[in-house]
């Protein structure tokens, strides 16, 4: 072969590496240059990506602070203190972890909202919006979990209070209550299962339910949405998910760096008093997204709470097919919408009201 016809280093590489990864480039590619919907090109109708960048950075920060944190109560409130205030940008990569998991709430909170009201969970994207739901459990129970393990007297109590609630579900509340505790209290063995929920079980429970949710929008395709502005043509046009979508995508994921680094700085996470079981706290507070559950249970009574968080969960789980049941009896498309409506603000208005309450 003359030295013209000879391949270089560069293309002698690139053949190396298609034998040893044999990936068909071709369909690659053209998976890349599948066609997204037009109404994509607005960012906040993006929002199934953003919790997605949120949970790879507390997996990444997760995993720093697995290597100093020590899940017992004798260490845990220690080992936190010495994250937060002797080892080198602990407290930073701390509050990056505590505020990325509030973003991510709100984030999939907002996403399940818009998929609620634009109707995507109707046939046949039913099963999604229970896979959602799911995703919006295990991140409420990451939040939970977490705070729970600073193992200090406020996160303590609201541990307490929160399995003081499932002990009072009917039939199975006992036994999974007994479960979180790890027997008849909150203590060692509390702080363990928490632990080995937050960095294990629940991580792994929502790979796979990210991973069930994107084939299943993979399968059915993104919802099509048809805005004012747009002519019946263009309420229909598609353009390329690469490089554009994907383009907006990683705009998205650089500005949430942007904007948790920004937060972090000027919101550090703090520490409060170290855990007593002794001392009851004059005022519990769990985390503000528990704050509409927690102002329903002072103005009720405990088993009433309960059954009413029970009725409203089955509810959202089973809606996509309570209203195609509603709508072949004859109610109107507009009662969804009212009801969404009604229990937002329900649900906004509980909890500013126990944002703003002393006791």
């Amino acid at each position: 072969m003359s030295a013209e016809n000879r391949p270089s280093a560069l293309e002698r590489a690139a053949a190396t590496a298609r034998e040893l990864v044999p990936i068909d480039w071709d369909a690659l590619r053209h998976f890349g240059a599948e066609p997204v919907p037009n109404h994509l090109k607005r960012w906040w109708w993006c929002l199934g990506g953003t919790p997605l960048y949120l949970f790879i950075i507390q997996v990444v920060t997760g995993a720093l602070l697995t290597f100093y944190y020590v899940p017992s109560p004798e260490t845990a409130y220690a080992s936190v203190d010495a994250i937060t205030n002797e080892i080198r940008f602990g407290w930073f990569i701390r509050s990056i972890h505590k505020w990325s998991a509030n973003f991510m709430i709100i984030a999939v909170f907002l996403h399940m909202l818009r998929v609620y009201f634009t109707g995507a969970y109707r046939h046949p994207r039913q099963l999604n919006w229970v896979i959602g739901l799911g995703l919006l459990a295990c991140t409420l129970t990451f939040g939970f979990t977490g705070y729970s393990l600073v193992y200090e007297q406020l996160s303590f109590w609201g541990a307490t209070v929160a399995c003081n609630l499932a002990d009072a579900v009917p039939v199975v509340g006992p036994h999974i209550a007994h479960f979180l505790r790890g027997g008849p209290e909150v203590g060692a063995q509390t702080l363990t299962r928490f632990y080995v929920l937050h960095i294990g079980i629940l991580p792994t429970a929502m790979f796979a339910l990210i991973g069930l949710h994107v084939l299943l929008i993979r399968l059915h395709g993104v919802t099509e949405l048809k805005f004012e502005d747009e002519s019946d043509e263009g309420s229909h046009s598609h353009f390329p998910f690469w490089p554009h979508h994907a383009t907006t995508e990683l705009l998205i994921g650089v500005s949430l760096m942007y904007l948790l680094t920004l937060t972090a700085l000027i919101f550090p996470v703090g520490l409060g008093a170290p855990a007593d079981p002794t001392v009851t706290p004059a005022h519990i507070k769990p985390e503000w997204y528990f704050y509409a559950s927690f102002r329903l249970l002072k103005l009720t009574s405990l088993d009433t709470s309960v059954a009413l968080t029970a009725a409203l969960g089955g509810g959202a789980l089973f809606w996509p097919w309570i209203e195609s049941r509603l709508r072949a009896m004859g109610i109107p498309e507009g009662f969804s919408v009212a009801l969404g409506v009604f229990a937002f603000f329900g649900f906004l208005i509980l909890t500013v009201w126990e944002a703003i309450s002393l006791h």
